[in-house]
């Protein structure tokens, strides 16, 4: 007896979805990414204003300065949507948990001198109140930005610094032997403190800037540009003088999450920038004053940690910042 096997090959009626073949041509295949992204914002059938805001639809490409002939023009780099998101942060919480039980686990904290751990609980502890600001900032771009290639990445962007900000809480219950006094100590220092209160004021205004695409360029590009490098780079070195590796341990999630993100920021802004010029010139003005800004406002920090040579420290980390907006983003600071 015989049994022949025949295979058969059964050719798709269609490659992908409207949506996506409307932009790349007749039902090309498309990466997950692209079908999760393209056109899914509603444009039609919004029936009434906002009553909040009756000068504008839902969606409005009018809330921003900024004109785009195409708003889903803007590409993430990452190729994030909401599945390749969950399963790149799982991954890194994944190292991020053995980091912390690792530290746990030896009782590295407790060979850190007092003096370095209670200058790690001044400087890591207050940051969770700005991270909550800027989840809120990116939780606003959300809100009001045009274009779910931008604004799935806001979302993206806002549920991260809410990470980062329990991270933060992480380490000063470490630091305290989780009595809290720590985080009681670090939301006082945020409120009261003089070193903190220009960084404050400027989370505060950035709390009211009404021009998404604004904020997106001050709390994204300006200020975690120079926040992120001379926190957990220039900052962290230090540290490290007394302290080695372990602090380094609990805060390497940040430095590989910024690495990451500045990728989408400069794709973000190149894009805007080489649309017209007069984005080119609107954003690096924006660019310039937040910068300026984030600058002055950080500078209390410096001086917390470097002294004389705080001054020295952030001339260079504005200079990296004015380099990476020429080189990723094409802006002239």
């Amino acid at each position: 007896m015989t049994i022949e096997i025949k295979t058969t090959s059964i050719e798709p009626l269609r490659h992908t979805f409207d949506n996506v073949a409307r932009r790349l041509g007749s039902d090309k295949p498309a990466s997950r990414y692209l079908e999760a992204m393209f056109d899914l914002q509603p444009d039609v059938n919004f029936h009434y204003r906002p009553t909040w805001d009756p000068e504008h639809e839902l969606y409005d490409t009018a809330r921003t300065a900024i004109r785009m002939q195409d708003w889903y023009a803007f590409r993430d780099p990452r190729q994030f949507y909401y599945g390749t998101w969950t399963i790149a942060r799982s991954r890194q919480q994944e190292v991020a948990e053995r980091n912390y039980a690792f530290v746990e686990k030896r009782g590295l904290l407790g060979l850190v001198d007092p003096d370095t751990r209670r200058k790690a609980a001044e400087i890591y502890v207050p940051l969770r109140h700005l991270e909550y600001a800027a989840n809120l900032n990116n939780t606003y771009m959300t809100a009001y930005g045009y274009g779910t290639a931008t604004t799935q990445a806001t979302m993206f962007a806002a549920l991260d610094r809410l990470g980062v900000a329990q991270y933060l809480s992480r380490i000063g219950l470490m630091l305290d032997g989780n009595t809290s006094e720590s985080l009681e100590a670090g939301k006082q220092a945020w409120v009261e403190a003089e070193m903190w209160q220009p960084l404050r004021r400027m989370a505060e205004d950035l709390l009211v800037t009404r021009d998404w695409f604004e904020l997106f360029v001050a709390q994204n590009f300006a200020l975690d540009g120079l926040l992120y490098p001379l926190v957990y780079g220039r900052i962290d070195t230090q540290l490290q003088k007394s302290a080695g590796s372990t602090l380094s341990m609990l805060s390497e999630f940040m430095s590989e999450w910024f690495a990451e993100t500045g990728r989408w920021v400069d794709a973000t802004l190149k894009t805007a920038a080489g649309e017209s010029d007069d984005n080119r010139r609107q954003l690096e003005a924006w660019a310039r004053a937040w910068a300026d800004r984030a600058q002055s406002a950080l500078l209390p920090l410096a001086v917390h940690v470097f002294g004389e040579g705080a001054d020295a420290v952030m001339a260079e980390l504005r200079a990296e910042l004015d380099e990476r907006g020429r080189k990723k983003a094409g802006l002239d600071l």
